[in-house]
């Protein structure tokens, strides 16, 4: 829902990107020095995590908010700035006469971001929208840092994370947006009259914009005039996820997954990160594994063509036959003593093999002692050591059909 309540900060003349700044900075450390009064420094506990969420009328976004809070462990539901503007202190705000501003708009959401049920994670929906909100988040996080930094080797330092800013931008295109709306109001009236009809069940509420073409399309464009712009203004500096939301809900879905996966660059303490850096990535050793895997098996056939055509025949005449007969379950654990496998190469290669075959293979080597002789003097007991090799393959088995 869009707010009602006017901006007293938001110029209809375009302002100069300086003088925001400095109404920001002024705003923020008017806010700031109030709740450090109110707080303490060492309770400006803010949430580890704040996903900034904007999405497109009619792009779902009430829909996929809360798998957003289960795939990311939010408990809290989504602050929905719009109504914070309706609470009790803005209600008072306007009661004497003021009018809630950017001010007044940052000052109610730093409070409700301090409250405990917030500590694990924050959905904001509907900030920022001005510029001047847009440089608060900014110095928010700053500060947020500041804080971890000063609180440091204390025993409050796990109340002050890394912290993590998300921009979920959920979108569709004006046709779109304007067909969805139009659906919706549809439903709306359709059920609220069933509603008055009967007399029973709760009546949805009616907006004229879900009525209305004009007031549709009107409401699309406030959204990419205000929302859409704070959000994409801070891309450069937080974690930004474009979900495409005229997909099916389905993969709607699977594109917040792949959006929101764990990224340790931003998620991590940057001493962590720093040691971790040096170990490559999942994603960059599969990028190329499928090449280094031709590369390999052709380096075979040229450079040991015969170590390469005895795993084959292993395979095809001692494996095979064990793997055929566990085709349902797609798992076969094979033992072997085969003098072949001493040979460290040969085991490479029957790995790559199965790998290009389609199969996931692993190789254990399992040292056994076999009493070889007896030292009749010492009375010592010799022992030979056995190698054998555990192959295990995995493939996808065979699915039955039951019933």
């Amino acid at each position: 829902m869009e707010s009602p309540i006017t901006n007293d900060l938001a110029a209809k003349t375009p302002v100069p990107a300086d003088l925001e700044i400095k109404d920001a900075q002024l705003i923020f450390n008017q806010v700031w020095k109030q709740l450090e009064s109110e707080y303490g420094r060492g309770q400006l506990r803010f949430p580890k995590e704040l996903i900034l969420l904007g999405g497109a009328p009619g792009a779902g976004k009430g829909t996929n908010t809360d798998f957003i809070r289960e795939l990311r462990g939010i408990t809290a539901p989504p602050i929905v700035v719009s109504q914070l503007l309706n609470s009790p202190e803005a209600a008072r705000l306007k009661s004497q006469g003021g009018m809630v501003g950017d001010r007044e708009v940052v000052g109610i959401l730093f409070r409700k971001l301090l409250e405990p049920d917030q500590q694990n994670g924050a959905i904001l929906d509907g900030f920022p929208r001005t510029k001047v909100q847009v440089e608060c988040l900014k110095m928010l996080f700053d500060e947020m840092i500041a804080l971890r930094r000063e609180f440091s080797g204390t025993p409050d330092a796990a109340h002050f994370k890394q912290p993590i800013f998300h921009i979920v931008l959920l979108f569709v295109d004006e046709a779109e947006s304007i067909a969805r709306q139009m659906k919706r109001g549809r439903e709306v009236l359709a059920h609220n009259e069933e509603i008055r009809r009967s007399g029973g069940g709760d009546l949805w509420e009616e907006r004229a914009t879900d009525v209305n073409a004009a007031l549709a399309r009107n409401r699309y464009r406030v959204f990419k005039e205000k929302t859409y712009d704070a959000l994409v203004s801070l891309k450069e500096l937080f974690h930004y996820h474009f979900i495409n939301a005229q997909a099916p809900l389905e993969l709607v879905h699977e594109n917040i997954v792949r959006e929101l996966e764990y990224q340790s660059s931003l998620e991590l303490d940057p001493r962590t990160f720093d040691r971790l850096r040096k170990l490559p990535l999942a994603s960059e050793i599969v990028r190329h594994a499928r090449q280094d895997l031709v590369r390999r098996l052709d380096a075979y056939q040229v450079e040991r063509p015969d170590l390469l055509q005895a795993v084959c025949e292993f395979i095809e005449q001692k494996m095979m036959p064990i793997i055929l007969r566990h085709a349902i379950s797609g798992r076969a654990d094979i033992n072997s003593e085969d003098p072949l496998f001493h040979e460290p190469e040969a085991l490479a290669m029957l790995i790559d093999v199965f790998s290009e075959r389609g199969f996931h293979a692993t190789v254990d080597l399992h040292r056994v002692e076999i009493p070889d002789h007896f030292d009749l003097q010492t009375g010592e007991i010799h022992c030979r050591i056995k190698k054998v090799f555990r192959l295990n393959i995995r493939f996808k088995g065979s699915q039955i059909r039951r019933g």
